[in-house]
């Protein structure tokens, strides 16, 4: 077995279709394959599925953009990287070559990341780049073009697509898609070089802008008198509490308990699983809405019983929202935003609005800090000495 640490011995090494290897630990090896064309060789790592009974391949490149004193260490921590991979069982069956099988794989038990890859990479040249040779200039160049392609605002199948500039916070959301996806199946690139490819894919920062548009009680009552019968359940409910849209779209009938007034968020951006006690008048809405059904159902469905989504509750909002006379940009999101701001006036802490609401207490405090930054000047100017 050859030891690969050394510059020279590799240089000496005749030139095969078989890998040489060096063992690191039992099971584990990094492999080391010499060009027949004279230049940098190719890394190999090698780690035993216990599972499938065998060994598991996957090509590192070349790390030609280092000296050659340092591309073992970085083939090493590859290798050991890939080993504890295949050992916690995170390697899919399939081969990934390219960009585009490592998205494949990935958004198999994701909606939203496959929706992305269909728009922004499968389509696109970098969707074609073998992942040995990914650089940084692929993914910068990819970045750019995406930075360039106007956002759609409208999906409806007729009529003349609504478009609008593609905002940082949007390619923001781009880029993580496809970094998640690549560094499930990449080691991250020495830092400052070519092989760097996550570097280009760092979120901007500030990106966010604070929601401005708030609607009061007042206007949201008006909204929901004025949205239509079969919209009416599903637009009380995204005004009784701090929800995503979405999330409240997929619960069913058998995450509210009406013995503790406990709903559980099955499906939300922020992850399953959490449980918040609801207040009386969402507790009385969600026992309403759920009577009769079974407890797979879903609590709040199309009159065809299909279930709502962005599609479907924003027409008949958008209809509910001129005819209250309300702001024209009113969303179904703005209501989250309206009952967080609620909240967070109301005197509850910050911490406790992000768990309600499925967000970090950072997000919180970004979009709604000025609002406990205010009351406290409110309250230090009834001071008196």
């Amino acid at each position: 077995m050859a030891d690969l640490s050394k510059v020279g011995q590799r240089e000496t090494l005749k030139k095969q279709r078989e890998p040489y290897w060096h063992r690191l630990r039992p099971r584990c090896f990094v492999g080391y394959r010499p060009s027949a064309k004279g230049g940098p060789g190719t890394w190999i790592a090698r780690a035993y599925d216990d599972e499938r009974l065998r060994y598991r391949l996957k090509a590192l490149g070349t790390f030609s953009e280092h000296p050659a004193s340092a591309r073992f260490a970085l083939a090493k921590e590859a290798s050991e990287a890939f080993a504890s991979q295949v050992e916690r069982g995170g390697i899919a069956e399939e081969k990934l070559e390219t960009v585009a099988d490592a998205c494949r794989q990935f958004a198999k038990s994701r909606v939203e990341a496959e929706q992305r890859f269909r728009r922004y990479v499968y389509g696109d040249p970098l969707a074609k780049v073998k992942l040995a040779k990914l650089r940084r200039s692929h993914v910068a160049s990819w970045r750019d073009r995406v930075k360039d392609t106007p956002a759609l605002v409208s999906r409806r199948k007729s009529g003349q697509p609504v478009t609008r500039p593609r905002s940082p916070a949007t390619l923001n959301r781009d880029m993580a898609m496809l970094r998640t996806a690549l560094g499930s199946v990449l080691a991250l690139g020495a830092p400052n070089t070519d092989a760097a490819w996550q570097e280009a894919l760092r979120p901007i920062r500030n990106a966010v802008k604070r929601r401005t548009l708030y609607l009061t009680l007042t206007q949201r009552r008006a909204l929901v008198r004025a949205v239509g019968p079969e919209a009416q359940p599903f637009v009380r409910a995204l005004c009784l509490l701090p929800l995503r849209p979405g999330a409240v779209a997929a619960l069913t009938v058998g995450e509210f308990d009406q013995c503790t007034s406990e709903l559980t968020v099955g499906k939300d951006k922020a992850g399953a699983g959490r449980r918040i006690v609801v207040p009386k008048a969402a507790a009385r809405h969600f026992a309403t809405a759920g009577k009769g059904k079974q407890p797979t159902a879903l609590l709040f469905t199309r009159s065809n019983g299909g279930a709502w989504d962005r599609n479907s509750w924003k027409v008949p909002i958008a209809e509910a929202v001129r005819a209250a006379k309300l702001p024209p940009n009113a969303t179904a999101y703005t209501l989250r935003h309206s009952v967080i701001t609620d909240l967070v006036a109301a005197g509850l802490p910050l911490l406790t609005v992000a768990q309600i609401s499925g967000t970090s207490a950072e997000m919180i405090e970004q979009h709604y800090g000025h609002l406990v930054r205010q009351a406290a000047v409110e309250a230090l100017a009834t001071l008196t000495l």
